[in-house]
């Protein structure tokens, strides 16, 4: 397979997997993974591996946070190399209409126009356990 574009980059990451997340639409964020894809949450020292692990850690997203929304993006993608970076923010609100606002920051490396691995440095409590 070619080469994702510096957009095609930024658009797997923001809209493919970010959108998707935030619509809990689960069968399209894992779309965007490999099967054995590894995502290591990196200031918790915790991996989630492969699309089962991967699964697992999105269930217990969507079912500890009635709402989820990720924004104010800024993106630096290197379609040479297929890495693609973000820094956003995040507004998560549980049933009982309590609010967590994370700064976070994910590092995306793409293969074969999927995620192969990624790491998210949380600026709070990890809420990909």
């Amino acid at each position: 397979m070619s080469k994702l574009s510096r957009q095609q980059l930024i658009d797997l990451a923001v809209n493919d997997y970010f959108g998707n997340v935030d619509k809990k639409n689960m069968d399209a964020v894992l779309a965007t993974c490999h099967a054995d894809c590894a995502v290591t949450i990196q200031t918790d020292h915790l991996t989630h591996s492969g699309i089962d692990g991967i699964r697992r850690m999105f269930e217990n997203l969507f079912a500890g946070f009635e709402e989820i929304w990720h924004g104010d993006f800024e993106v630096t993608a290197d379609p040479e190399n297929q890495t693609v970076s973000a820094r956003f923010n995040v507004r998560l609100k549980d049933a009982q209409g309590r609010e967590t606002r994370l700064s976070n920051c994910n590092f995306w490396y793409v293969e074969d126009g999927k995620f192969r691995r990624y790491y998210v440095f949380m600026s709070g409590e990890n809420v990909l356990r």
